[in-house]
């Protein structure tokens, strides 16, 4: 948690449960992280990681079941939920499908707080149409396609430090998105982005805290500047 300035906190269909919820959300009021909810498709076994069929009703009753369960918490603790970011394998189903993405989009509407996800896609589009507040996400540890397409797979595997380094100064300083071919501009209209550095990275630690810190120093300089 001291390595963090928010959390996506899993809701007990991928990962998690009542113990380990009460506890996350009891760290991260210690460490003032704010706590988004992190629903994902009903699949422990594959870490959430796989896709299965699932009708836009039936979706947004999933996520509302996860996420009600970790407001419960978070009221319990004194805090309120800051986002709504889809884990594994439906965050990429509904940044592909419109009639998905808004049913998840929707249920940020229906807690009355944002959405997380990728710009440029039906993420975006959905939270626009839906007057839902937007926040456009980038990822520290994993690869993109030479189109910019977010590669998500099962298992991650390792990455340097120095490769996180290199991809988030760029994203810092040039607004340049790092791909498996070179480089891309960041979506049109994009000002400001979460970077994510998954748990189950290997060297999660070391890669968050490598983050943080040039998050911070650019934060700072840009605080300065004006």
């Amino acid at each position: 948690m001291k390595t963090i300035h928010l959390a996506n906190v899993a809701c007990g269909f991928h990962a998690s449960d009542f113990s380990i919820m009460n506890e996350t959300v009891r760290l991260a009021k210690a460490n003032n992280v704010l706590v988004g909810a992190h629903p994902s498709l009903p699949d422990k076994q594959g870490f959430g990681r796989r896709e299965m069929a699932m009708e836009p009703e039936e979706l947004a009753s999933c996520f509302i079941y996860q996420v009600g369960a970790l407001t419960g918490f978070l009221v319990a603790h004194g805090m309120s939920l800051n986002h709504i970011k889809p884990h594994g394998a439906v965050y990429g189903m509904t940044a592909r499908d419109p009639e998905l993405a808004r049913a998840a989009v929707g249920v940020a509407k229906t807690f009355g707080v944002p959405f997380m996800g990728l710009a440029g896609t039906c993420h975006q589009v959905e939270a626009r149409k839906l007057g839902v507040p937007f926040i456009a996400e980038w990822f520290a540890d994993l690869e993109y396609s030479p189109e910019g397409k977010l590669i998500i797979t099962k298992k991650h595997d390792p990455v340097p430090l120095s490769a996180v380094k290199d991809r988030v100064n760029r994203l810092l300083e040039e607004k340049q998105i790092t791909t498996t071919a070179g480089f891309l501009p960041l979506e049109e209209g994009v000002r400001e982005v979460s970077i994510c550095c998954h748990s189950d990275t290997p060297g999660a630690v070391e890669i968050a805290e490598t983050v943080k810190a040039l998050v911070d120093g650019n934060n700072a300089q840009l605080v300065d500047s004006q």
